[in-house]
């Protein structure tokens, strides 16, 4: 929908599209937004670059307007998180992450829990590496395997189904995956076997480890590397963060193996790697890739050993 208002030092349009607002001739990609505020019935767009862009004098529109941009871009965050489906439940309530805090929507999905406040800031929570939900009084607090603890709550008679149907999704995600991870067979050479999303019952993954580095291999169809990387951190924390960037990103390796150059050029995973700090984690410790070749197993070898790639 179009409407007219005061932005940019003058009059204008806006239209609220599917991968950004449009002021004028000026197109803002969702990714260059670091936050939504609605203040004073003024707009205020708060961009990575440290500019501000007010919105103003949207009369009668005001509210249609922050609805849709707000909503319109809730949606590309959920694609950034490769979220698909639709939601079990989706409420409005307070938040509670490791680096900010407020109100916004709040979804259950059958194997996540999203949280999507209106910035930079939106997390989905795979309920397969959820060690605990817990209901205290009006809030819910889903704690990962790694510690990592993030709050939910306060969404008025919604708060306690909400946290009975998380319960009851982890419970069956984590049964489903145990009993998909038993299918996939470790190899002599990748010993370490995982999966991607629950869902994708097809696609897995498998990793070897030496000291300090790691090489994975995806079967996702079409496996023409091997992924490396080297760690200072134990072996259960880089473990740890592997499992998550994997289950995260699901068969989108190239989020994985990209340079920031190419990562510029593609909006939608800028927002993906901001919004999962395990695949940052994973894009940071890249030790570049192996094609497959006649030589590929002895440079592999040879990379576990401690040789440069």
């Amino acid at each position: 929908m179009n409407y007219n208002a005061h932005a940019l030092g003058g009059e204008t349009q806006l239209s609220v599209e599917r991968e950004g607002l449009r002021i004028g001739s000026r197109f803002v990609d969702y990714a260059e937004l670091k936050a939504l505020s609605p203040l004073n019935h003024r707009v205020v767009l708060d961009l990575l670059s440290g500019e501000r862009i007010e919105i103003t004098m949207l009369g009668f529109s005001y509210d249609g307007f922050w609805e849709e941009l707000s909503g319109c871009y809730a949606a590309r965050s959920l694609e950034a998180l490769f979220v698909e489906g639709a939601p079990l439940m989706s409420c409005e309530g307070e938040y509670q992450l490791s680096d900010d805090a407020g109100r916004g929507r709040v979804e259950l999905y059958p194997d996540a829990v999203c949280v999507l406040p209106p910035n930079c800031r939106a997390v989905r929570i795979p309920l397969c590496f959820t060690e605990q939900i817990l209901l205290d009084g009006y809030l819910i607090r889903l704690t990962l395997f790694d510690g990592t603890v993030y709050t939910v709550g306060r969404m008025g008679y919604d708060t306690k189904p909400f946290a009975e149907r998380a319960i009851q999704c982890m419970e069956r995600t984590k049964k489903e995956r145990a009993a998909l991870l038993g299918r996939v067979a470790p190899r002599a050479d990748f010993p370490h076997p995982g999966l991607f999303r629950t869902t994708q019952t097809e696609l897995s993954w498998h990793a070897a480890f030496a000291p300090g580095r790691c090489a994975v291999e995806l079967d996702t169809g079409d496996a023409a590397a091997t992924y490396l990387y080297r760690f200072d951190e134990p072996l259960p924390v880089f473990t740890g963060r592997l499992e998550l960037a994997m289950e995260a990103m699901g068969p989108h390796r190239e989020i994985i193996y990209m340079t920031d150059e190419q990562l510029a050029q593609k909006p939608l995973y800028r927002m993906s790697v901001a919004r999962c700090p395990a695949v940052s984690y994973l894009r940071a410790h890249s030790a570049g890739r192996l094609i497959h070749s006649q030589n590929h197993g002895e440079r592999l070898k040879d990379f576990l050993n401690g040789a440069e790639p």
